[in-house]
């Protein structure tokens, strides 16, 4: 089991819950928007928000939105240590950095020396992109050189007495990714950040995630994540979601099973699977709702339904635990259904 590192009020590791993460798209020093984008993301269930830090005016503003965005906020910072020196002070509650490429031992050891100060931790690692070159002419890319490039970044600061770390090898090669953190999760027990780096679009970016964090995550790898994609940060967000619930991992979520039909349906199923999908968005419940495209099988399928709906040719069907309750006229069963939706969830 991985050790537990503290992100504000968030914590990682040592079998705490899998905390979801997400990237801001614009500057932080945009107080007001950065703000809103961190509560707008809370409601859909973020735990941890990353800003990156371009200026001064960046690593100043950690102050402000900190005050009223709700979630712990990462500094994303590269090549200037005097960024990450004050986004510390400035109260970011985590910082990413990579030891490499912030200058000499002396600008590592005074970054070191702010994260004991503040008592914050610290993400470092590698990805394709950053392998260092002597594990690349030893080894080839594989994910030997990107766990052990990664490892070598933790080395640097646990010289400098830092131990709050969390560390993340990303890929965009699915396979690699996975491998890379089967390798690192072998080596340490520092937690470790998911996610399949420059992942794409949704729709694709969206398979590539949750194959890879889901297959780790499934293994018993892994404590945070992100998913990473060229969309909306909120898509990364529902995502997140999604793949912990897929596997089990979060308990709070409303799961919808839904038939993908065949020739017996006698209903637009799939249509009413989507109203029920967005009826139930941003609901914080344990409960399964099942719509299902006929009654030969429906109820029995969804016989572990909290409540579910199967279609017939003349009428629907309302079950609970597989039992059928009642039946509905179809011209009324968005109306009854969401009602008996409303009683499950008070």
């Amino acid at each position: 089991m991985s050790r537990k590192v503290k992100i504000g009020n968030v914590v990682i590791g040592g079998g705490e819950k899998i905390a979801v993460q997400s990237m801001s798209t614009f500057k932080i020093a945009d107080i007001g928007r950065s703000v809103e984008e961190c509560q707008r993301l809370k409601a859909e269930g973020l735990d941890i928000m990353r800003f990156s830090v371009t200026d001064e005016q960046d690593a100043k503003a950690f102050t402000e939105v900190k005050k009223r965005a709700g979630v712990p906020l990462v500094a994303d910072i590269h090549f200037d240590y005097k960024l990450a020196l004050k986004a510390i002070d400035g109260g970011a509650d985590k910082i990413r950095i990579n030891p490499g490429n912030i200058g000499g031992e002396s600008n590592v050891k005074a970054v070191a020396d702010a994260l004991r100060s503040a008592k914050i931790p610290v993400r470092v690692g590698s990805n394709t992109g950053s392998v260092e070159k002597e594990f690349l002419a030893k080894y080839g890319k594989n994910e030997i050189s990107l766990g052990e490039s990664a490892l070598k970044n933790v080395a640097i600061l646990e010289k400098y007495g830092v131990q709050d770390i969390v560390i993340s090898v990303k890929a965009s090669d699915v396979p690699l990714a996975v491998k890379a953190y089967e390798y690192v999760a072998k080596k340490t027990d520092y937690p470790l950040h998911l996610g399949v780096t420059e992942a794409g679009t949704e729709y694709r970016g969206v398979i590539k995630n949750s194959i890879g964090i889901g297959s780790l995550l499934l293994r018993g790898i892994g404590d945070t994540l992100r998913v990473s994609l060229s969309a909306d940060p909120l898509r990364e967000v529902i995502a997140g979601r999604a793949i912990l619930s897929s596997l089990n991992l979060i308990d709070d979520d409303v799961k919808i099973i839904a038939c993908p039909t065949c020739g017996r349906c006698g209903w637009d199923c799939m249509e009413f699977a989507k109203k029920v999908e967005d009826y139930v968005k941003g609901v914080r419940k344990p409960l399964k709702i099942a719509v299902m495209g006929c009654v030969v099988n429906g109820p029995g399928e969804a016989a572990d339904a909290d409540l579910g709906v199967a279609g017939g040719k003349d009428c629907c069907v309302i079950f609970v635990k597989g039992e059928i309750v009642r039946k509905v006229n179809k011209e009324d069963i968005e109306r009854e259904f969401f009602g008996e939706i409303d009683k499950c969830i008070r």
